[in-house]
């Protein structure tokens, strides 16, 4: 229950920072919006939704800072933006409006990740994640741990957070989109879409189901078989024995081979047989996969979840296009925005069960024995799996003589990152970006929409090294202790 709500919370605050910050000024023109009207911004907002602050006053003043912003020259994270890009389409009202609103997004999103820091400990990288369990503490009577107080708040929070998501960024989506609807069009990629499942239940049933879509066919949903996966480095800066072979990550190696160019790093021209990135080329069947929100979607859309199916029948609807739309960066942006207008309705009763079960003098956190280093076998593997907001998430484990002999991850942004593989299978970026119209080779914001419509982080998918190959640390772990 603690693990369902941390993710919840997560996807949640991930998507809407997603939409605002890291993606809407690919559509959005900052600059442009200081042409506004307030008073016809505000009929705009008004006309989407009941959101409070949407008045004439109030969105002169967002236009008044933003020209003070503009007119200081210092645009830091703006600056290299592409701004008067002729690809932009939205006109001034609803520029200004997507600015207020993404203004109001970063205290939205600040306020909102408490929720998940009162669950675990901090954000980021929470620090209740435990093998066998959780380390939240959980007693009705102590002030340091999970109570009714707390539990209070965090539904305070949640609350606020469906009116943002349904008055605010719901809105937004739908507003925007129909300026932009020729890229259902674009950026469709590969067409074949995995997900691992997420949110069980007490019997291990996933609130979002995991599946695999092959040729976009939404008729049939396959099993995942995590003994499927292999990866393969043929094109990446790493080296295997035999390069034409992928290795499953149970067999996995991270081993450095970097062949690519020296600074002041000229242009990259790769030619078919060239490595040309540190991401690895994960393939489930040897079929390059898609992860994903729009994965996610499309699996539950296939398998008959209710609340999906009604949300995005209700989103097509309302832009007037087809299924077929989903296929495409519009389509990724839109199952973004489905499912979290799904997931931000589950919060509540996720938090109830917690509530009750709590109340039933039920505060057990672990596992306990059966986690215990010394009953382990001399050799041991596993794997954990997790939708992550970007998508499939897996790590892999060996163990021999209670100390981890190897550890893999396959993280989203190397699915989808991939490079091509041994049978030069392009990757879902590389895939996606056939056929995309340029406007000006200079400025290629397109290929950024395209991109950004996977939420990339290449952070995720490589590896620290030096330069000359010289170790950059080592840790040791007693993992019996660590474990107890």
């Amino acid at each position: 229950m603690l693990r369902n709500l941390i993710a919840g919370i997560q996807y949640v605050q991930d998507h809407v920072i997603h939409f605002y910050h890291l993606h809407a000024l690919d559509w959005v023109d900052i600059v442009n919006a200081l042409q506004a009207d307030p008073e016809g911004t505000a009929q705009l907002a008004q006309s989407i939704s009941d959101w409070p602050l949407s008045s004439p006053v109030y969105f002169k003043g967002v236009r008044d800072r933003l020209e003070s912003f503009v007119n200081t020259g210092q645009l830091g994270p703006f600056a290299n933006a592409y701004w008067g890009h002729p690809s932009y389409q939205l006109p001034p009202e609803a520029n200004l409006m997507a600015v207020a609103h993404y203004l109001e997004a970063l205290d939205f999103q600040r306020e909102f990740i408490k929720a998940q820091a009162i669950l675990g400990a901090k954000n980021p990288h929470l620090q209740t994640y435990l093998v066998g369990g959780m380390a939240s503490p959980i007693d009705p009577n102590s002030q340091a741990a999970i109570n009714a107080d707390k539990i209070a708040l965090i539904r305070k929070m949640i609350t606020k957070a469906k009116h943002f998501v349904e008055q605010v960024y719901v809105p937004d989506v739908l507003a925007v989109a129909p300026f932009y609807l020729d890229w259902a069009g674009y950026g469709e990629g590969i067409g074949n879409f995995l997900s691992y499942g997420e949110f069980p239940d007490a019997n291990g049933d996933d609130f979002l189901p995991a599946g695999i879509i092959v040729n976009r066919d939404l008729t049939k949903v396959l099993p995942v078989d995590h003994q499927k996966i292999k990866e393969y480095v043929s094109h990446s800066w790493y080296t295997y024995e035999d390069e034409g072979a992928g290795k499953h990550p149970w067999e996995g190696e991270t081993v450095d081979n970097y062949t690519g160019p020296k600074p002041p790093y000229e242009f990259l021209n790769t030619g078919p047989e060239d490595k040309y990135t540190w991401m690895k080329a994960p393939r489930y069947e040897e079929q390059v996969m898609e992860v994903g929100p729009l994965s996610r979607m499309l699996v539950a859309y296939a398998s008959g979840h209710q609340a999906v199916q009604t949300t995005v029948n209700a989103v097509l609807e309302k832009l007037g296009v087809g299924a077929e739309a989903l296929f495409s960066t519009l389509g990724r942006i839109a199952a973004r925005t489905v499912e979290t207008a799904v997931m931000v309705n589950q919060l509540d009763g996720m938090l109830d069960e917690l509530a009750a079960n709590i109340a039933t003098g039920d505060l057990k956190i672990h596992a306990g024995e059966m986690w215990k280093p010394e009953k382990w076998p001399a050799e041991a593997q596993g794997f954990g799996r997790h939708e992550a907001p970007r998508g499939a998430l897996g790590h892999w484990i060996r163990i021999k003589d209670k100390k981890i002999e190897n550890y893999q991850c396959v993280v989203p942004s190397t699915w989808n990152c991939s490079p091509r593989d041994p049978q030069g299978n392009l990757g879902p970026y590389e895939a996606a970006l056939i056929g995309t119209p340029i406007a000006d080779p200079e400025k290629p914001l397109e290929v950024l929409r395209t991109i950004h419509s996977f939420d990339p982080c290449m952070a995720c998918g490589v590896h620290v090294l030096d330069a000359k190959g010289r170790e950059v640390t080592r840790v040791v772990f007693n993992t019996a202790s660590v474990c107890r």
